[in-house]
Formats: C-alpha cells, sequence, structure tokens
C-alpha cells in the first residue's frame, strides 16, 4: 500500500466512526429533542408509564383542587384531551385555569401524569412558540392572543 492510500484509508475510517458517532448521539437524543407532548401527542403516542416527559398545554376550567400539604391536581388540555395531573409542592404565582403551563415527570399506570415541576408563562402577553403553534394546529388559536402580542411590542 503506497503512501497516499494509507492516508485516504486512515482519512475514511475517521469519517466513518465520526458518522457512526453522530448517528448514535442522535438515535439516543430523538425522544428528548421535543420541548413537550400535547396530551393528544401523548395519548396517541401511547407513552409507557414511568417514561419522563414534558406535558404542555391549558389547565382546564374548573380542574383545579387543592389537598393536603401543597397537593393539587389538575388536568391539562390541548381542546381535544386533557390528562389529569398531580404535583406536590408549590406552584408557580402565575398558575391559574386557563393558563398555559409545561409540567415535567412521568405517567403511572392508571393514566394520571405524575408531575415533580411545574412551568407557567412569565406574563400575560407572553406564550411559548410551541405552545402557540399546537394551539393553533388544534383550533383553539384566539385573535385576541396576537393582539396581546402586537400591542406588548408597541410599549
Amino acid at each position: 500500500m503506497t503512501r497516499k492510500q494509507r492516508r485516504f484509508a486512515m482519512i475514511a475510517g475517521g469519517v466513518g466512526v465520526l458518522a457512526v458517532a453522530v448517528l448514535l448521539v442522535l438515535f439516543a437524543m430523538k425522544d428528548s429533542i421535543v420541548f413537550f407532548n400535547s396530551p393528544t401527542d401523548v395519548m396517541e403516542q401511547r407513552i409507557a408509564p414511568g417514561a419522563r416527559i414534558r406535558l404542555g398545554g391549558l389547565v382546564a376550567p374548573g380542574s383545579v383542587t387543592r389537598g393536603d400539604a401543597l397537593a393539587v391536581r389538575f388536568e391539562v388540555t390541548d381542546g381535544n384531551r386533557a390528562i389529569p395531573v398531580t404535583y406536590q409542592g408549590i406552584l408557580p404565582d402565575l398558575f391559574r385555569e386557563g393558563q398555559g403551563i409545561v409540567a415535567e415527570g412521568a405517567l403511572d399506570g392508571a393514566g394520571v401524569f405524575k408531575a415533580d415541576n411545574v412551568l407557567a408563562k412569565h406574563d400575560e402577553t407572553y406564550m411559548p412558540k410551541d405552545v402557540a403553534d399546537a394551539l393553533k394546529k388544534q383550533g383553539h388559536w384566539k385573535d385576541e392572543y396576537d393582539d396581546k402580542k402586537k400591542g406588548a411590542m408597541r410599549q
């Protein structure tokens, strides 16, 4: 084998190893690239109990019940489906019914989402792009959301 052939073989081998490493990283991250799953996504994907995910949507009106020792139960909906959520801890100040939230946690065997972290939107004009896109996709986008956004940008 000539010197030129050996150099080519080393470069080709290095590129091959790098390609395999990139593919392995992308394969390992394929489920965690999503910022959140809507209740419809969770039901359609049949996510296994115990798998950690982010659940995003609106807190269903009339669904918030508070228990002892900071226990809270509520439903997250995307307008089509709703998933019951339980959370133990202090909720964000902006948490309320009809509010967009993202909850981090896992489903249990009964289909109840056990959240260990709840995030609420940051102010009344802010809505994460993913939440807005999901609401538009589900047909629950209101023109007043765009009006609020435009009003906030003028200030």
